[in-house]
């Protein structure tokens, strides 16, 4: 049975188990072997990112023709109306194309950690919460998609994918999760078979 690990990654830490240029990696949260991340999460990003074992588990995640609809909560500078929400459910028109429809609305100001270095924010000029759901994954794209409207994106967590949230996981700690296996298939590359783990959901933390 593969295994899923459902991870918080904290600000500033990448999508990855080593870096050249001695920066936060998973490998400081994650003592698991032989699993990789299921798709990526932006190095100044922060919330869920989906790491497995198992080579089909990994493609069915990352493979667009699924549309894994993905959900985070974006905060940008500025008081964008509901009408300027309504744009990115529409579709913005970006460098490589016109986004797909989106779900989009203005939400309060989610209850969660403090963001250490916290963002920079200007004097006099209010801050707005919108969650946002999409099923692309271009680059950086929520943040794009809020400055094409106006809003500059100051914070973005990654609340959701598919069915798997950040519920209950405070910024670098993991769950694991065991998961039904997907059929292999030619497009797909096996990862290397583990021992099968408890059919349980366990948090972890990091260590200090």
């Amino acid at each position: 049975m593969p295994q899923l690990i459902l991870f918080n990654k904290p600000f500033n830490v990448l999508s990855q188990f080593t870096d050249n240029d001695n920066r936060r990696t998973l490998a400081e949260f994650i003592d698991i072997e032989d699993v990789y991340a299921a798709g990526r999460l932006d190095y100044d990003s922060e919330g869920l990112l989906l790491l497995t074992d198992h080579g089909a588990l990994q493609h069915q995640i990352t493979d667009p023709k699924h549309k894994l609809a993905k959900t985070y909560w974006a905060q940008v500078e500025g008081e964008p109306s509901e009408s300027d929400v309504k744009l990115l459910e529409k579709g913005v028109n970006l460098k490589d194309g016109i986004t797909a429809p989106a779900k989009a609305k203005i939400i309060p100001e989610p209850h969660i950690w403090n963001r250490t270095p916290p963002i920079r924010e200007r004097k006099n000029i209010n801050t707005t919460w919108i969650s946002l759901t999409i099923t692309e994954g271009r680059n950086r794209q929520v943040r794009r998609m809020t400055a094409a409207i106006g809003f500059p994106t100051l914070r973005l967590i990654r609340y959701s994918i598919g069915s798997w949230t950040i519920d209950n996981l405070e910024p670098g700690s993991f769950s694991e999760v065991s998961v039904n296996a997907p059929k292999e298939t030619k497009n797909t590359n096996q990862a290397r078979k583990r021992p099968q783990q408890r059919n349980s959901t366990k948090q972890r933390k990091y260590k200090k």
